[in-house]
């Protein structure tokens, strides 16, 4: 669903507001891609000022941080563990951000917004144990 950013139709006492200007294309939102675990896809969308802006609608890699050493590797998603955006998220894994991935390398907090940044980026939360 489109969301148009306009002012409200009514004043804080409640009086109806008329509108000074019609609605112009520049005030209406963008729909919600749905970043999926798949092969790398994006789309290029025109943002006002004639820039680019590239949204994810697949990833299958994770660009992970780790704060203790400073260094950043790329790992392979396996699936959605957490999703604090909505709980559906998980079942279908889509990716947002603040979402918990599980990767190869252990599970990782999605710190971009791969609908908006086109790229999937990540902290480790837990260190993947080694196996004896």
């Amino acid at each position: 669903m489109v969301r148009w950013h306009l002012h409200s139709k009514r004043t804080n006492t409640g009086a109806k507001v008329n509108r000074n200007s019609k609605k112009k294309k520049f005030q209406r939102g963008s729909e919600f891609l749905e970043t999926r675990i798949h092969k790398k896809k994006t789309k290029l969308s025109r943002t006002l000022g004639g820039g680019v802006k590239v949204k994810a609608l697949s990833a299958d890699f994770v660009n992970i941080a780790d704060p203790k050493t400073g260094k950043i590797h790329k790992a392979k998603i396996i699936s959605v563990q957490e999703n604090p955006a909505n709980p559906h998220y998980v079942r279908r894994n889509i990716i947002t951000k603040g979402a918990i991935l599980k990767t190869d390398a252990g599970l990782a907090k999605v710190t971009s917004r791969p609908g908006q940044h086109g790229t999937v980026n990540a902290i480790v939360v837990e260190e993947k144990k080694a196996s004896k």
